[in-house]
């Protein structure tokens, strides 16, 4: 459930297939991967989830030799968009080694490299020695080592939990294991992490959120002077102009070592947020002629609540509005090295350059509409979905629509169902699925649940559509942009100000890798170039 952030789901189970006793004494192999579906109710005690467990895994044996092949064709009849029926499987052995022998021997699993699920969890006690052993198969595209080891822990974490408590809830047993107070926001934690590589401590985090909160200030007549003039359209430039004459005020600029850059780091963290509103209050007010308002920092708020404050007039919010723009943040920090903003901050970095070159570069490749601004792009697409079907709720008028989309005859003529498809997550995005379920409790505070089903049905269709007209059997899942932009929209943000609020989180995955690429490299990072152009002579100029 952690790793498909769903609560419904179906993992792989490997069943020996040997049911009568001649099967038992026959050499050859029987073996079938049956699909197990699971749905997690977080209110039950774990020792009644187990209980379940049990008796569904002995319902499931009676249909162990239906061919899984036949299963998917038969669903596939229903809905042709559904790739395979889990890419998860979790097995259990227990065949004992023959210990009727004098020879001395151990045994292990080896992976053999054929396997075609992204991850195999086996759980083994093959030398009857009441160890038991884990082994973990994944594809590296998909699942980091590092990830792997998080989800180890987890799982002992699990396991010592339900030994000591079997009682205990679901609930109860992620909340001690996410170590996420209800009352706490996740940007300053996550951002330290990111930073410097551990979960911080308490006092760790009160210093860490304290250096934030002191940050938030720019330096006298900043705002005057730099943001509120020639004030730009697109904020994103707007902020680039700002972070680049910030270098001025910092009598550290060229020092490149990793100590200060990490200090300028935490100073860009603290005040992308303040640059990023202000900047589009310039505009605002300049441009379309709004009041300007320019509201002091406040240091006492967490960062999701400093930038509502800062945006709205009377700088009021709810709490699902400061937790659901919290969310947001965590989940666009980072996404590895790499995406093009990320991978941009590493190749300027790599050739000597300071902080703030480095990050206004990483700013002009998010502000990009194949990257950062691909939310904006998203709901656009949904405002001209809306002007074009009169039936929100008639699917069929919703998938001939999304079909000109795919023919080029729809909304901007590109051929892409904008928010749909990544290029490693198939089956589903992770972030979008976490969004996804906290999404539901915004729209029903701003009244915006027609919409929100307008965008689950699209969902739907899309993959559908996607899969009969494009062939891509691989799978296709929504990404984070599909969500974010109505998220956003219910927090009342601009549109101007939706790829900003990107930058405003991603600037801590930035500084990561800016860091690292300090720590472990010392070369330029140059790419392999080589032409194509067919060689030509040189004609004198009397001759062309």
């Amino acid at each position: 459930s952690k790793i498909t952030h769903l609560n419904d789901f179906s993992i792989g189970t490997p069943i020996l297939n040997r049911t009568c006793f001649n099967q038992k004494n026959t050499t050859g192999m029987f073996i079938n991967v049956a699909p197990f579906r699971i749905t997690i109710d977080d209110t039950i005690c774990f020792a009644d989830f187990l209980k379940q467990i049990t008796e569904n895994s002995m319902a499931l044996l009676r249909h162990q030799k239906y061919p899984y092949k036949l299963m998917l064709e038969e669903l596939r009849k229903q809905d042709s968009s559904i790739p395979s029926l889990y890419d998860i499987v979790i097995s259990y052995q227990l065949t004992k080694a023959n210990k009727g022998t004098d020879y001395t021997y151990t045994t292990r699993w080896a992976f053999n490299q054929t396997s075609a699920d992204s991850l195999t969890i086996q759980f083994f006690d093959l030398d009857e020695d009441g160890i038991l052993n884990v082994a973990y198969d994944y594809k590296k595209l998909k699942y980091s080592s590092n990830y792997i080891k998080d989800l180890h822990a987890r799982i002992m974490e699990i396991i010592s939990i339900v030994i000591e408590n079997p009682n205990i809830t679901i609930k109860e047993m992620e909340n001690l294991i996410d170590d996420l107070k209800p009352d706490e926001f996740g940007f300053e934690k996550t951002a330290y992490l990111l930073l410097f590589g551990e979960i911080p401590t308490k006092e760790q985090l009160v210093e860490f959120t304290t250096m934030l909160k002191n940050g938030r200030k720019l330096p006298t007549n900043f705002t005057r002077d730099v943001i509120m003039k020639a004030p730009s359209k697109d904020i994103m430039n707007s902020m680039t102009r700002s972070i680049l004459t910030l270098a001025s005020y910092d009598g550290h600029t060229t020092d490149g070592s990793v100590e200060n850059s990490l200090r300028q780091c935490i100073h860009l963290i603290a005040q992308f947020p303040l640059i990023a509103v202000y900047a589009y209050h310039a505009y605002n007010h300049y441009h379309d002629g709004a009041s300007l308002i320019i509201h002091p920092p406040k240091p006492e708020l967490s960062t999701a609540e400093h930038l509502l404050y800062l945006l709205r007039p009377d700088g009021q919010y709810t709490d699902l509005e400061a937790r659901m723009l919290d969310l947001g943040l965590v989940l666009h920090m980072e996404h590895g090295g790499g995406n093009n903003s990320s991978f941009t901050t590493h190749v300027v970095s790599s050739s000597g350059t300071d902080t703030y070159s480095a990050i206004a570069a990483a700013l002009g490749s998010l502000k990009g509409p194949k990257h950062g601004g691909a939310n904006v792009k998203v709901v656009r697409m949904f405002d001209d979905l809306k002007a074009n079907v009169s039936d929100w709720t008639n699917e069929a008028q919703l998938k001939d629509y999304l079909c000109k989309i795919l023919d080029r005859e729809a909304f901007d003529h590109s051929g892409l169902i904008y928010g749909m498809g990544h290029a490693v997550y198939s089956l589903s995005d992770p972030r979008s699925e976490i969004f996804k379920t906290h999404v539901a409790s915004l729209a029903k505070e701003k009244g915006r649940e027609d919409e929100l089903a307008l965008y689950n049905t699209v969902e739907k269709l899309a993959k559908e559509v996607i899969f009969e007209k494009r062939k891509i059997y691989k799978g296709v899942s929504a990404n984070i942009d599909f969500y974010s932009g109505f998220v956003y929209s219910m927090l009342d943000l601009p549109t101007e100000l939706f790829t900003p609020m990107f930058a405003s989180a991603r600037i801590v995955g930035w500084s990561a890798h800016r860091l690292e690429e300090l720590v472990n490299a010392n070369k330029i990072i140059r790419p392999a170039y080589k032409s194509v152009c067919k060689h030509r002579s040189y004609e004198s100029l009397k001759k062309r």
